[in-house]
């Protein structure tokens, strides 16, 4: 349904070391700058897109926007939160845990304020 998810971000540098290291976590590897200034990360097709905002206003964190990101276990989401704390990120709504429905997931803000979440497939 989606080919991409673009956020915005104030600082690019401080971005991708929040990234490549969230995504190292998971499997994944760092993001590419292209051409016209966009940090970008693939994995399967699907893109996430990093970018300053093009009307050279400062970029803010979505209200109520969530972004999900595909975990392989419990242990990846951990990873995933404890490379996020290390590179500039904020832990919020609770530490890594397993909810009801069995997905493990864990949530943080990265440090533009955009809000993330890696989660495991819920038990089937």
């Amino acid at each position: 349904m989606f080919t991409h998810v673009m956020i915005g971000s104030n600082d690019l540098e401080r971005a991708r070391a929040f990234y490549d290291a969230t995504f190292a976590a998971l499997g994944g590897v760092p993001g590419e700058m292209d051409s016209r200034g966009r940090l970008i990360y693939r994995h399967n097709g699907e893109r996430l897109m990093i970018t300053t905002p093009i009307n050279g206003e400062p970029a803010t964190a979505a209200n109520g926007g969530t972004i999900g990101i595909a975990a392989a276990s419990p242990s990846h989401v951990v990873a995933w939160h404890d490379a996020g704390i290390a590179h500039g990120g904020t832990s919020i709504e609770s530490p890594p845990i397993e909810r009801p429905n069995g997905a493990f997931v864990s949530y943080l803000r990265d440090p533009d304020g955009n809000k993330l979440t890696a989660r495991t497939q819920t038990a089937t």
